[in-house]
């Protein structure tokens, strides 16, 4: 069976690592990287880590608004997927990428699957819920990671749909002990474990709204604990603009963004962590680490259900309060399956022929 993959953003990498190592030695895989995030810090060291082969095409579409982007990507992944003529097309999660790959194969008779199907916040402002809601009404194979997955493409009528488990489960329990033994990041920035909020702010409904944005690094700067933020290129770019750079220098550590293993360790020993990621709270749920979710939904509701996530949106009183909050955790419950996803994964391509 010949597999074209595509991926173009950090959880991306992450998600096709577990897939990609399943696939080998019992597939062709081609490995399509578009670009989406094209910086060392947010791709490329991510294959070094992971051992994901090196991607036979990069389309180099790079930053732009959402329609030029995605726009892009379909021109030049069009083109290629005549010329590869693939079996399957594997996507991921909910990129510009992802919607771009899904619209290109639908028109073809390669097989779409997408991996993480099912999620939703029910904020269409969101162009996330856009892009997933897009791509699994017209996947071939839905694989989703939970069964309110499940359940939310059933009541939308959508067939095919299996539930595997999460593969970002399968990736972190790889990456947390390897993480332990080689990472030196802790020692790097002087940090020990357990004394320290990881913080990561990326999407654009708080970066590209000035006052959210202002109120979000207010709060994680009046935590009376040291907060380690590594910068996504984007926000240190809106802080610029709106002239608040200057103050959160002084009162958080930048860091420059991490490879996979660094922020695992990061993510592994913080105290607890405060973002807007979608990935990052599923994972933070994985290592054990509390999470404040500074979005006003998620479409990981079952953490905040099992009581390991807090949705504070960009209030700053509320995020500060959670941040300062003694943590008292309940037990933890298991919802995304136990580690072998895209095995299953790679089984249900096999048996779609």
């Amino acid at each position: 069976m010949r597999v074209v993959s595509v991926v173009g953003a950090r959880p991306q990498f992450i998600k096709a690592f577990p897939v990609s190592r399943a696939l080998a030695g019992r597939h062709e895989e081609v490995l399509v990287h578009t670009g989406q995030h094209y910086s060392e810090a947010m791709s490329e060291v991510f294959f070094e880590e992971l051992a994901i082969p090196t991607p036979e095409y990069d389309l180099g579409v790079g930053s732009g608004t959402h329609g030029e982007q995605t726009g892009e990507m379909v021109r030049r992944f069009g083109d290629l997927i005549e010329r590869e003529d693939p079996d399957a097309v594997i996507v991921y999660g909910d990129t510009n990428s992802t919607l771009a790959g899904a619209v290109v194969t639908a028109k073809t008779d390669a097989c779409l699957a997408h991996v993480e199907a099912g999620l939703r916040s029910y904020n269409r402002a969101m162009p996330e819920e856009t892009n997933r809601v897009l791509t699994d009404h017209v996947s071939d194979l839905l694989f989703a990671p939970t069964e309110r997955g499940v359940t939310n493409l059933d009541e939308e009528g959508v067939e095919n749909v299996h539930l595997t488990g999460d593969v970002m489960y399968d990736a972190i329990l790889w990456a947390r002990t390897r993480a332990a033994d080689h990472s030196t990041v802790l020692d790097e920035y002087g940090l020990t474990a357990g004394e320290y909020v990881l913080a990561t702010v990326h999407r654009a409904g708080n970066t590209d709204d000035r006052e959210r944005l202002a109120a979000i690094m207010r709060a994680l700067g009046a935590t009376d604990r040291e907060v380690v933020f590594p910068i996504h290129p984007r926000t240190a770019d809106r802080l610029e603009t709106y002239g608040l750079f200057e103050a959160v220098e002084q009162q958080l550590t930048l860091i420059e963004p991490q490879g996979y293993l660094d922020f695992v360790r990061l993510l592994d020993g913080a105290e607890r962590v405060a973002t807007d990621s979608g990935g990052v709270q599923k994972e933070a749920f994985f290592l054990d680490t509390p999470c404040v979710t500074l979005r006003d939904e998620t479409e990981w509701v079952e953490t905040v259900d099992a009581g390991w996530n807090t949705l504070v949106g960009a209030d700053a009183e509320t995020i500060e309060r959670e941040l300062r909050r003694e943590i008292s955790l309940p037990e933890k419950p298991e919802l995304y399956g136990d580690g072998d996803a895209a095995e299953r994964m790679v089984a249900l391509l096999e048996e779609h022929g």
